[in-house]
């Protein structure tokens, strides 16, 4: 490759990290100003290091147990959208049966449907069955939400592994369990940390469910308690900053573990030497 063409592809990416990077590091810097500091020098560093805003925010804004609450909706979402989401595509991608096509068509419909559309049909029945104001109540929508995506991308993984894996697994006795767990699951890690990435992220930042459907302060999800930061005639800038920083930490920490184990799928192949 030409050493002016690697100059401009390095310098090219050398500037799409500063610019996703520069907001981040901004709002990191802000947090630890006061109200006046971001006014008069919003650029410019702290001229000290305000650490009671992340006590404010962690205290006051009860973070600690808004962050519980979307760890937990979040995990559980994650553990079922994967169990289900893999299932299901496997059946689609590597299973012949006749209506496998229309299964997926009708999966993949719930892509097309707004969030909105459902708010007010979602919320009456949960009223009545007892969901309202229940954690379990945001898990259910959360999950059938994150099928879809889960299930079209799973199922272009499954489909495109050997068929010579699986007839070789059958050959040597395996049943239709053994094939999902032992061959083709492991097979698809790639598609199953893509997936849960895109599932944990997206229902950590998940505003509009939680703010309709909880109403005790006490279950109330980390991107909620966020929005009580922002007053209608007040705002307290630092301290809102603070609690964006603390809120975006466990996404950070689960994108720095994943995005490995996702670099590693990618390159290792179905058969080692």
């Amino acid at each position: 490759m030409n050493k002016v063409v690697k100059f401009l592809i390095y310098l090219f990416l050398s500037i799409t990290a500063i610019i996703y990077l520069a907001p981040l590091v901004w709002v990191f810097f802000v947090s630890f100003k006061t109200n006046k500091e971001i006014f008069t020098d919003p650029f410019g560093l702290p001229k000290s290091f305000f650490i009671d805003n992340y006590t404010f925010a962690w205290t006051a804004g009860k973070l600690g147990i808004a962050m519980s609450n979307s760890l937990f909706v979040c995990v559980i979402t994650l553990i079922l959208s994967l169990f289900l989401g893999s299932t299901v595509s496997f059946a689609i991608g590597r299973m012949r049966w006749k209506i496998s096509g229309l299964v997926l068509v009708y999966f993949m419909t719930g892509m097309m449907i707004p969030v909105h559309c459902v708010l007010i049909p979602l919320f009456t029945r949960f009223a009545k069955i007892g969901l309202s104001n229940n954690l379990w109540g945001i898990i259910l929508p959360y999950l059938t939400f994150s099928l879809p995506t889960t299930i079209f991308i799973m199922t272009g993984f499954f489909k495109g592994l050997p068929n010579e894996l699986i007839e070789s697994a059958c050959i040597d006795g395996c049943n239709i369990y053994q094939i999902f767990l032992k061959i083709c699951l492991p097979l698809a890690k790639t598609g199953l940390f893509v997936t849960g990435l895109m599932t944990f992220i997206a229902n950590w930042n998940e505003l509009l469910l939680a703010m309709v459907f909880i109403s005790d302060d006490s279950k109330k999800t980390l991107p909620v308690s966020l929005s009580k930061f922002v007053g209608p005639y007040n705002t307290n800038y630092s301290q809102m900053f603070a609690a964006i920083v603390i809120a975006i930490i466990p996404t950070i920490i689960v994108y720095c573990l994943f995005s490995n184990q996702i670099v590693e799928g990618l390159t290792a192949g179905a058969v080692k030497e």
